[in-house]
């Protein structure tokens, strides 16, 4: 991989994080039940809100590994064991992210607004989808990474 084409991919992970931390802050804020409430309120009342930055963690530790694993094969190439460790740790966090995605879709089937309901569904099913579709190019990615390395010798693990 050329170096500029790892520094771009680093760029969009780096804006990628941004924008989901700012959406993240941003969205309570104008949810319709805190328009009028407090700073305090909004952040610190509400556990279900408290729940989705738990399960946050899990999405900016996989941007993070892709970050080094982007920097990492600009500078030795895409093909290393550490490549292959990454893919997997991406694949992990994402899995691990889906799982807090389904326990909020139960906390929004059993405490929800039945009005916010079928929003709140689709958004997490979005979510899983795209979660999904991460860790499901994240597995196919390292197994052929996986493959080439045993092909080539470089690793004698499988």
């Amino acid at each position: 991989m050329k170096r500029s084409t790892a520094v771009l991919l680093q760029g969009v992970t780096v804006l990628v994080g941004l924008g989901v931390l700012a959406f993240l802050l941003w969205e309570p804020q104008v949810e319709g039940r805190n328009v009028r409430a407090t700073t305090f309120e909004i952040y610190f009342k509400d556990p279900f809100l408290a729940y989705v930055y738990v399960g946050s963690i899990p999405f900016f530790v996989a941007l993070y590994r892709a970050f080094a694993l982007f920097g990492r094969a600009g500078r030795e190439g895409a093909f290393s064991p550490a490549s292959v460790e990454a893919l997997r740790a991406i694949r992990r966090c994402a899995l691990l992210v889906m799982a807090f995605v389904a326990g909020a879709m139960v906390i929004i089937l059993l405490q929800g607004d039945p009005e916010d309901r079928p929003a709140g569904m689709f958004m997490c099913l979005l979510a899983a989808l795209g979660m999904g579709g991460l860790a499901t190019a994240a597995a196919v990615f390292a197994r052929k990474v996986q493959d080439a390395l045993t092909r080539s010798g470089g690793d004698r693990r499988r």
